[in-house]
């Protein structure tokens, strides 16, 4: 596993985390579609990673996509990393925090203009910050 900025023991994390982040964030799970507060989140402000803070995604980028998942078109310079992901007999790109190594969820090449990628992101690995 590679090293990342911010990194946490197992315990750590089982103790920041609630159990359905654990799961999704830390062992690659994925929250029921359409289950979080955050899909419907309409306010000016940041998603942040919910497991170190690290700014993921802007507002003014996130889109309906109609999957039950929050989406958005462009992330944070610097604040994600892809990685390969053969799970499930798929082929896709992992979407994780590039300084805690969180997993987020999955970027497809069906996204609007002007990008044209939909960074499909699990609602509880994030917490939302509004603009003051």
């Amino acid at each position: 596993m590679s090293e990342f900025p911010f990194q946490l023991s197992d315990g750590e994390w089982r103790q920041k985390l609630t159990p359905e982040q654990y799961q999704v964030m830390r062992q690659h799970g994925t929250e029921r579609p359409g289950s979080c507060d955050l899909l419907r989140e309409k306010r000016a402000g940041q998603f942040v990673c919910a497991g170190c803070g690290q700014p993921l995604f802007t507002s003014g980028t996130k889109f309906e996509s109609g999957t039950g998942w929050p989406s958005f078109d462009t992330p944070v310079e610097g604040g994600i990393e892809t990685s390969r992901d053969t799970s499930h007999g798929m082929v896709r790109m992992e979407v994780h925090c590039a300084n805690c190594g969180s997993h987020m969820g999955h970027v497809f090449p069906d996204g609007p203009p002007p990008t044209g990628l939909r960074y499909c992101i699990n609602g509880v690995a994030l917490d939302f910050v509004p603009d003051a």
